[in-house]
């Protein structure tokens, strides 16, 4: 397991969200404050606001990697097309890991409502023991960036972000 990783699954076991676990945990490298990852996060968990859509775990690792490689400059659509294939990249190998992209699917097997929605369940023992899938995802989206960084060299100025 990457440092990342473990980190990514240390804030989630504390209370935060899968978006903001994953996107704080790479506070080294994106340079962001954890109250502004917390912030920017905060949308996306449960599925995007519990609605069980795209996993909270890979829209942090979006949010990653727009702040490591996106684009930055209105009308460059040539960078918008390598950075929506970093997109595309990114979440085919966690499908692939995972076997979907969405939080109602990864949950299904957990006793989970498919589409909750309301308030945010407290965070229990078995809270965490339904949210195995959770936790997995995290491990898997944020080894995935690692893996990518490791093998594209990140850029040397992106847009004052770094």
């Amino acid at each position: 397991m990457t440092d990342h990783a473990k980190l990514a699954e240390e804030k989630f076991l504390k209370g935060y969200t899968c978006a903001q676990a994953v996107l704080c945990a790479f506070e080294d490298l994106t340079g962001l404050d954890e109250q502004t990852a917390l912030a920017l996060s905060a949308s996306f968990g449960g599925g995007m606001g519990r609605m069980r859509l795209v996993c909270g775990a890979l829209s942090g690792a979006f949010m990653v990697l727009g702040l490591l490689y996106g684009d930055y400059q209105p009308g460059d659509t040539a960078g918008k097309a390598a950075h929506y294939e970093r997109v595309r990249v990114i979440g085919k190998e966690f499908e692939k890991r995972n076997s979907s992209m969405i939080c109602a699917e990864i949950l299904k097997n957990s006793s989970i409502a498919p589409n909750a929605g309301g308030a945010p369940e407290e965070r229990t023992d078995e809270y965490y023991k339904k949210r195995r899938g959770c936790i997995d995802s995290i491990a898997f989206a944020a080894a995935i960036l690692d893996d990518y960084i490791e093998h594209h060299p990140l850029p040397e100025k992106n847009g004052g972000l770094l």
